[in-house]
C-alpha cells in the first residue's frame, strides 16, 4: 500500500471514530452563545493557531458570531511573550478582553495542554481563567484531549489511528469540524459565495 493510500485509510478511520453527538453539543452551545451575544475566542499554537485564524473568519462571516484569535495580533503576542513569558500570553489577553460568562473559548490543539509535562501551559492557564469567568469551553483536540477535555463543556477528541500521524490528523480534523459547525443549519447565518452562485 502506498503512503497516500495508507493516509487516506487512516482518515476514514478517524471519521468513523468521531462522536457526532459531541459535535452536535458544540453546535448547540454555539447557538446559545450567539443568542446571548457572547464572543468566541479561538486559542491554539503552531498549525492550530493558523486554523484558529481561518476559523475566526468563518465564524464571523458565516455564523455571525463575534470571534477573535489572539495569535492574529502579532504585535501584542510578541510583546507579551518578550515581556511576560510565553505561558501567560493567552490568559493576559483574555483578561484584557474581559472574558465573561457570556463568552466562549474554543481550543484547537493536538494535545489539549498539560501542565505536568509543560506542554502548551498557555492553553491550560487560559482555560483555568475561562472556568473562573464562567465562559463556555469548546475544543477540537487530539491524543487524549489533555486539560481541554477535562474541563471543556463540549470537546471533540480526534481519535488516534496511527501514533505516527497524531499531529496531521488532529490539525486536519480541526478544519473538518469547524467547517461542519459553520455549515450546520442551526448555525449558518449566511450563504457562502459558491453555494449561493450555483443556485
Amino acid at each position: 500500500m502506498s503512503y497516500a493510500a495508507q493516509h487516506l485509510e487512516e482518515t476514514l478511520a478517524v471519521v468513523r471514530g468521531l462522536d457526532p453527538a459531541k459535535i452536535e453539543a458544540m453546535a448547540e452551545a454555539l447557538v446559545a452563545l450567539r443568542e446571548r451575544g457572547g464572543r468566541l475566542f479561538f486559542l491554539g499554537v503552531g498549525g492550530s493557531a493558523g486554523n484558529c485564524s481561518h476559523a475566526v473568519n468563518d465564524f464571523r462571516k458565516i455564523a455571525g458570531i463575534e470571534s477573535y484569535a489572539p495569535t492574529d495580533n502579532v504585535s501584542e503576542l510578541t510583546a507579551r511573550t518578550n515581556d511576560e513569558g510565553w505561558q501567560t500570553v493567552f490568559i493576559e489577553w483574555l483578561k484584557t478582553s474581559r472574558l465573561n460568562g457570556n463568552d466562549g473559548v474554543f481550543i484547537m490543539s493536538v494535545g489539549g495542554g498539560n501542565l505536568e509535562k509543560n506542554i502548551s501551559p498557555n492553553l491550560v492557564l487560559a482555560l483555568q481563567h475561562a472556568k473562573e469567568a464562567g465562559a463556555t469551553i469548546l475544543g477540537v483536540v487530539g491524543r487524549d484531549g489533555g486539560y481541554t477535555a477535562k474541563v471543556g463543556d463540549a470537546v471533540v477528541i480526534v481519535p488516534v489511528v496511527n501514533p505516527e500521524n497524531i499531529t496531521p490528523h488532529s490539525e486536519a480534523f480541526q478544519a473538518v469540524i469547524w467547517h461542519l459547525l459553520v455549515s450546520h443549519p442551526a448555525l449558518k447565518a449566511r450563504d457562502t459565495k459558491w453555494e449561493s452562485a450555483v443556485r
